[in-house]
């Protein structure tokens, strides 16, 4: 699946879709389509496989529909709420697989794209390789923040409903996890 720019969404034009789809399911394919790719590169990066993550992506829209009826538009965005099933799908997943998903399996879609230069090339190879060496490195909880901020392209009051914390925390949170990434980027390799 190729990446696309999130589309921000007016609330009040969410809220409509929504209600459209909670009285006719038949109209929940816009919500699907408005959010199909990022909750599918968000578990292409949970996942070892492009066809696990799509298996898991319509596993996470069968229970968002099974679900849609609890909704309730007023608690959280459609889009923090669709996530926070989304993962919790993908930690059920990896419960029942123990695997780990290393950074180099991040589709490469989701990389950035290399210039023909072949200079240029080996040098974005190299730093490529230095951020998955320091995404490895760090624990669960920071690799899931950067999954959901990167990959799911969401934004830090929807990362932190996902994840059952405060907006002000989770922005400090990837604050500091940026800074922290671009500090040992910055240092010699060892």
């Amino acid at each position: 699946m190729a990446q696309t720019e999130a589309v921000p969404v007016a609330p009040a034009d969410e809220a409509a879709l929504v209600a459209q789809a909670q009285s006719d399911s038949n109209r929940f394919g816009t919500l699907y389509e408005r959010y199909r790719e990022r909750i599918y590169a968000y578990l292409r990066s949970r996942t070892t496989s492009e066809e696990d993550a799509a298996d898991l992506t319509q596993y996470v829209f069968v229970q968002a529909l099974a679900a849609l009826a609890h909704y309730r538009v007023h608690q959280v965005t459609f889009g923090a709420w669709l996530f926070r099933i989304a993962r919790n799908v993908a930690v059920d997943f990896h419960r029942r697989r123990r695997a780990t998903v290393p950074w180099d399996l991040v589709p490469e879609a989701l990389q950035p794209a290399a210039p023909e230069d072949l200079a240029t090339r080996l040098i974005e190879q190299e730093s490529l390789a230095r951020l998955r060496e320091l995404f490895v490195a760090l624990n669960t909880e920071s690799r899931e923040l950067l999954t959901l901020r990167f990959a799911g392209q969401l934004t830090a009051p929807e990362i932190a409903t996902v994840i059952g914390a405060s907006e002000a925390a989770t922005r400090k949170r990837l604050t500091r996890l940026l800074q922290r990434m671009k500090e040992r980027y910055d240092e010699p390799a060892h």
